[in-house]
């Protein structure tokens, strides 16, 4: 299959691994900002094969993760209202601070599990006397999909119909980390699915702003260990700038069909992150002309706060302080099956990795 199962090539991927080792001299601890590219990491054994010079360290980059605490709850409370509720599949499990949406269902709420935010506007119209909600979670990379959701919605004169969004934007993350106090890191590995969409001028200023090499990398193998490559290739040499591994897909100016439809129906906004706190400029609201199908605000909940669970250690998992196995409660009080937090359960959190894939990182870096 063209451009998949050449980047799972095992002699070229142990090529690179090669190359590390032969080039890199000292530590140097580089985030890899996106979980698909931690699964990728982990399911395959790479963090093993690293030289013990190159830690790699898991990011923010899953937008279930990072998803806080009062959002879901918002969402559970619309459910328990009787709100029609839609969300992808991996938001329904994902703990509130008394329930999921899942637990919710269960009690009668009326939750659909959908592939599109476009078949949530088709409910909408099929139930002209219910109030539907679709979930709007994620990076820049479903932001074009659920703003065509309210674009269709205002279209058609579909009234019943709102988002309630948490999207969040990945270079002020990025930000952020680098100015906490404890961080050091040396390099990122840029999310190419997130760049496919926005492209990569962002992250220009950023490395030369931090002095910090960025590298977009895809998720295969193959792809992963030539971004740790090139990330090392600069980091021996001194140097820092974006470069863009994954080019098959990720051009600099990005999707600009996709970013019309963004900026069309978003603003950027102040966003709160899960274990991390509120970080400025850092996620889309709906701008005013869209203001209507905003379910926090049409339903008066936007007001709701609530703490996060002191057990869950999710924040400095994500901000890299610490690794999944580094967690008390890790595989004993949370599990998949009763997780304490959402990189536990999403499909791209560290957690989930680390359990699934516990052989894989028993001695890992």
């Amino acid at each position: 299959m063209k451009y998949l199962s050449e980047y799972r090539n095992f002699e070229e991927t142990k090529g690179y691994l090669k190359r590390i080792e032969e080039t890199v001299t000292q530590t140097w601890k580089i985030m890899e900002v996106c979980g698909g590219q931690t699964h990728g990491l982990v399911k395959n054994g790479i963090l093993d094969l690293l030289p013990d010079q190159v830690q790699m360290i898991h990011g923010p980059g899953c937008p279930v993760c990072v998803t806080p605490l009062n959002l879901i709850d918002k969402a559970v409370e619309l459910l328990e209202n009787d709100v029609i509720v839609c969300s992808f599949g991996d938001m329904i499990r994902v703990p509130g601070s008394k329930k999921s949406l899942l637990e919710a269902k269960a009690h009668g709420g009326d939750l659909r599990v959908l592939y599109s935010p476009l078949e949530a506007v088709n409910i909408a119209k099929e139930n002209p006397h219910k109030e539907v909600v679709f979930f709007a979670v994620g990076f820049e990379t479903t932001a074009p999909a659920n703003a065509l959701s309210v674009m269709q919605a205002q279209k058609e004169g579909v009234t019943n119909y709102s988002i309630l969004v948490s999207h969040v934007l990945v270079p002020p993350a990025m930000e952020a980390i680098l100015d906490d106090e404890f961080c050091n890191i040396n390099a990122f590995l840029g999310a190419g699915h997130v760049c496919a969409i926005m492209g990569y001028k962002d992250y220009i200023s950023l490395s030369e702003h931090y002095r910090i090499p960025i590298i977009i990398t895809g998720f295969e193998p193959l792809d992963l260990v030539q971004g740790i490559y090139m990330a090392i290739c600069q980091l021996e040499s001194g140097q820092y700038k974006v470069e863009n591994q994954y080019s098959r897909v990720v051009k600099e100016e990005g999707n600009v069909a996709a970013l019309k439809v963004i900026n069309e129906v978003f603003e950027i906004g102040n966003r709160e992150w899960r274990g991390i706190g509120e970080i400025p400029n850092s996620g889309y609201v709906l701008t005013e002309a869209y203001r209507a199908y905003d379910a926090e605000f049409k339903f008066g909940i936007h007001r709701l706060h609530v703490a996060e669970n002191p057990k869950c250690i999710a924040g400095e998992i994500l901000k890299g302080i610490k690794k999944p196995h580094q967690c008390s409660e890790f595989g004993k009080h949370c599990n998949p099956s009763n997780p304490l937090g959402a990189p536990m359960v999403s499909s791209e959190g560290a957690c989930a990795a680390y359990y699934h894939f516990s052989n894989n990182v028993i001695t890992s870096k």
